[in-house]
């Protein structure tokens, strides 16, 4: 292949994942700005006041923020919400500020937009988007759950102290940001190239909303597309994708090995170059275990904080709300944590899809 076929077909696969990252992050910024994050986490908050059952559902709503909106749009809105929920009840935040990146990218694989690396590798599987979920939701399930357990042991006495403290739940409001999420997930669920109307959805809301209602700025919509830290990595995805295309060892690597071996493949090349150039690079030509893969592209990067864009924005944001994440602590907890939930979910990718294992 020529060095402009090999970047065209570079190109091909890895702007529609970045547009739809785009389009979702949007969305979450409009869900955001009516207070919807906010609301649902407070008046979780309020219900519950045993500290075991308020971090279950605030990993639940975490994971289901990821499924829909994308790990990066959790992490950029959930972590102030499960930290403040921490603080106002008097609980110890370290399960919640952790859990809040374990369980994003934990939770990253259920829908094509869920993470970018998905989308990159559907984009040569030809699986349509509600046979990918179908297959996945097992798995979710089981990474999800075996995620909380593992976090609510590891803090348990701080879980199971008397929480205490007054939460101020802000008003719930159903506005635009509940149309956009509907909406998108509707897009994703039936389309098989969703990135347009994701990201066309995602502006004219983002309009309507800063001319009709002003809960939100423009500035506030363009910071909220990182828009820095994505030009850098779609640059880096499609270099990746260009060097795929023109050395084939990694496709003759990733069609010569086993499901497990490509989910380890996947989850050491990620902390190793990031989730997002191993995807590209691995799934540059058509894959044998593609499910397998996003295993260990998705669930892999826990080990260590350079494994995800998410990873990084978690840092960024967590230490801006006055919490002290730690990078070592990070790869320590995910010792543990990623190797279980890989293994659970892909004994569940074993049971519910053998034909795609």
């Amino acid at each position: 292949m020529s060095a402009s076929g090999a970047l065209q077909g570079s190109l091909s696969q890895v702007w529609q994942p970045f547009a739809l990252i785009a389009g979702l992050l949007l969305i979450g910024r409009i869900a955001a700005s009516d207070g919807l994050f906010e609301a649902v986490g407070a008046r979780l908050a309020r219900v519950l006041s045993n500290g075991l059952a308020l971090f279950a559902s605030m990993m639940f709503l975490v994971a289901v923020v990821t499924a829909v909106l994308n790990l990066d749009t959790s992490v950029v809105f959930m972590t102030p919400v499960l930290i403040h929920a921490a603080r106002q009840r008097g609980i110890k935040e370290d399960a919640f500020l952790y859990g809040v990146i374990f369980m994003s990218n934990g939770a990253s694989l259920l829908l094509p937009g869920s993470n970018l690396t998905n989308i990159l590798v559907l984009s040569t599987s030809h699986l349509l988007p509600s046979a990918f979920a179908l297959r996945m939701l097992i798995p979710w399930i089981g990474s999800i759950a075996v995620i909380t357990a593992l976090l609510a042991i590891w803090r348990w006495r701080d879980l199971r102290a008397p929480v205490d403290g007054e939460v101020q739940a802000p008003p719930l409001r159903w506005g635009l940001g509940i149309a956009g999420i509907v909406l998108a997930t509707v897009f994703v669920l039936t389309m098989t190239r969703p990135a347009l109307a994701v990201l066309i959805t995602g502006v004219a809301l983002v309009v309507t909303q800063v001319a009709l209602t002003h809960r939100l700025t423009s500035q506030q919509a363009r910071r909220s597309l990182q828009i820095r830290t994505l030009l850098t990595l779609f640059l880096v995805a499609v270099g990746f994708g260009v060097l795929a295309r023109l050395w084939t060892g990694p496709a003759h690597l990733m069609n010569s090995v086993g499901p497990w071996a490509s989910a380890g493949i996947g989850a050491g090349l990620s902390n190793v170059v990031n989730n997002l150039p191993a995807a590209v690079l691995l799934s540059s030509h058509r894959l044998d275990h593609p499910l397998a893969l996003l295993v260990g592209l998705d669930l892999g990067p826990n080990l260590l904080v350079i494994g995800a864009m998410s990873s990084l924005l978690w840092l960024r944001i967590a230490r801006g709300e006055g919490a002290k994440p730690s990078a070592s602590r990070f790869t320590k907890i995910g010792l543990i944590v990623t190797p279980c939930s890989m293994v659970v979910a892909m004994a569940a990718l074993r049971l519910v899809a053998p034909r795609s294992f």
